[in-house]
């Protein structure tokens, strides 16, 4: 009986030293998610990383909910707590790592000001970054809302603009597909990402951009609370929010993309 009980001992042993040598999956936006990821692995190769890079359509939280990766990292707190009701499901932040501020472009004006009367800005249409692009509208002068207190504070939609001098007709897009309307709106208001991957540089290109300053809207690794002591997960923690992961940052995003780290700095 001893004998049985060392050999079970040994192959659960062996069985969490095999889910241990697994590769990490995360799933993670092209831009600038899975390059900051690639930049980790060449900084800690010891850390096995399996990158899966998300496509549109894709739900990366229903992916970690079904455990089809270990972690995502791509979203920011208010998005997560969203998805979090829609699926039924809680999740574990596992590091703070950057802010996308979110930004103001057009192609067919060169300041807020010189938008037209009743010109038309298009915004994301998912819940918490239609509220995140009314409250930079604001922040700019565009529109006022009823809400009160800091940006982000509270969940806004078009129904809380409460003066709209310009009488500006907000367009709801899906996020993924706004850079493709700049042609057909006056202005668009772009997330970090999906600027990047169409070649806009926001810290250059847009006509207005959030801060980074006390930014409630900071990009998250992301796992299960099954998975958030994992040592793979808190390895990549450290790794993403260490000191060369920021430099890294700094260095390739020229301010597009922002360390968690230099909020204070802002």
């Amino acid at each position: 009986m001893k004998s049985a009980v060392l050999t079970l001992a040994g192959l659960s042993l062996l069985i969490a030293q095999s889910l241990h040598a697994a590769p990490l999956r995360v799933a993670a936006d092209p831009l600038p998610h899975a390059e900051i990821l690639e930049y980790v692995k060449k900084i800690d190769p010891s850390l096995d990383i399996k990158i899966i890079e998300l496509t549109s359509g894709v739900n990366a939280n229903e992916l970690l909910a079904a455990g089809d990766v270990d972690a995502n990292y791509f979203q920011h707190l208010p998005y997560l707590h969203d998805q979090e009701k829609a699926l039924g499901k809680t999740f574990t932040v596992a590091a703070s790592v950057h802010i996308e501020p979110l930004g103001i472009y057009s192609r067919k004006v060169k300041s807020l000001d010189a938008l037209p009367e009743g010109a038309s800005i298009a915004v994301p249409n998912n819940v918490t970054n239609l509220s995140r692009a009314l409250w930079l509208l604001q922040d700019k002068g565009v529109i006022q809302l009823k809400a009160t207190g800091a940006a982000g504070s509270t969940l806004v939609t078009p129904a809380d603009i409460s003066d709209n001098p310009k009488k500006i007709k907000i367009v709801e897009i899906e996020s993924p597909q706004i850079p493709r309307a700049l042609d057909d709106v006056d202005a668009a208001v772009i997330n970090g990402n999906y600027a990047l991957e169409a070649g806009l540089v926001p810290a250059k290109d847009a006509l207005g951009l959030e801060s980074a300053k006390n930014n409630p809207y900071a990009n998250l690794l992301v796992t299960t609370p099954q998975l958030a002591k994992d040592p793979r997960i808190v390895k990549l923690a450290k790794d993403l929010t260490s000191p060369q992961v920021a430099g890294f940052i700094r260095k390739n995003y020229n301010g597009s993309v922002i360390p968690v780290a230099d909020q204070k700095n802002d």
